[in-house]
């Protein structure tokens, strides 16, 4: 279904680009809510494979098609497992990826890290994403730009620990980032970079959809949550509605979060203001 859609984008460009947020501002990094320590109940409904985990940006980036808390807590140790993502995470996630766009900074950029092909052991996953983030949002920091993030993480037998993240990317600095990103990788790993450890792609495939056709855009950018969110439990899925579904994957520590901007406690802010006027 979803990949059929995607291979329309196959021949667009490709540009680099990410994006993550500084700790130290108030748009930096916010834990991701309770986690489910059981095996998903859902079953795969395609191959896996350590391609399979970026394919979705390889064949074209995310598919272009037209259409009618706070930190800390023994659920969010470091060491914790998890295999799947809950009802709760996958709600956080949704709300938030809509929320970014409310705030003027829609989610336009999909990137994927594929940490264990980088050399990166399942244990220090977070760590390197948190890295990877801090790195990212200081470069955009300093020009001036704003910007909203959420990831998730994936492993599993054969598709290897990865992390998916759609963030708010301006086009003008797409170019510099793209520029800057393998350099990062081999800051954040201490090893050469390999060969397809990272994909970015525009969400919709082409920058500045955003804001050339909301619509459109708005779109794409379900697909590409979607997308994101497939390792939820099947009770989750169910209640948000999403038709696809793979395993998970073992997972140690974080599982998701959002930037701070996007985050449970920044629209339960907006919210009370809006009822105050």
């Amino acid at each position: 279904m979803m990949v059929a859609a995607m291979s329309k984008g196959s021949e667009l460009p490709r540009h680099g680009g990410a994006l993550k947020l500084h700790r130290n501002a108030i748009f930096g990094e916010v834990s991701n809510l309770p986690g489910c320590d059981e095996k998903p109940e859902n079953p795969a409904r395609a191959q896996s494979g350590t391609p399979h985990a970026v394919s979705y940006l390889i064949i074209g980036g995310v598919p272009y098609f037209a259409c009618k808390p706070g930190r800390g807590g023994a659920r969010n140790r470091a060491d914790r497992e998890s295999h799947c993502l809950t009802a709760s995470q996958v709600s956080n996630l949704t709300a938030a990826a809509h929320h970014a766009g409310a705030i003027g900074l829609p989610l336009n950029r999909m990137i994927t890290i594929h940490w264990q092909a980088a050399g990166v052991p399942l244990e220090a996953m977070a760590k390197a994403t948190g890295r990877f983030i801090d790195l990212m949002a200081k470069c955009l920091a300093r020009r001036g730009a704003r910007t909203a993030w959420l990831w998730v993480h994936e492993g599993g037998h054969g598709k290897g620990g990865h992390c998916h993240i759609l963030a708010h990317v301006p086009a003008a600095l797409v170019d510099r980032m793209a520029r800057r990103q393998r350099d990062w990788l081999r800051r954040i790993t201490g090893q050469p970079y390999r060969r397809s450890v990272i994909h970015s792609k525009p969400i919709g495939g082409r920058l500045g959809l955003e804001k050339g056709n909301p619509d459109l855009h708005s779109c794409n950018l379900q697909a590409a949550l979607s997308y994101v969110l497939k390792g939820a439990t099947q009770a989750a899925a169910t209640l948000a509605n999403l038709n696809r579904l793979e395993p998970g994957g073992r997972i140690i520590g974080k599982r998701c979060a959002t930037s701070q901007n996007i985050g449970a406690k920044a629209r339960a802010n907006l919210q009370h203001e809006g009822s105050d006027r």
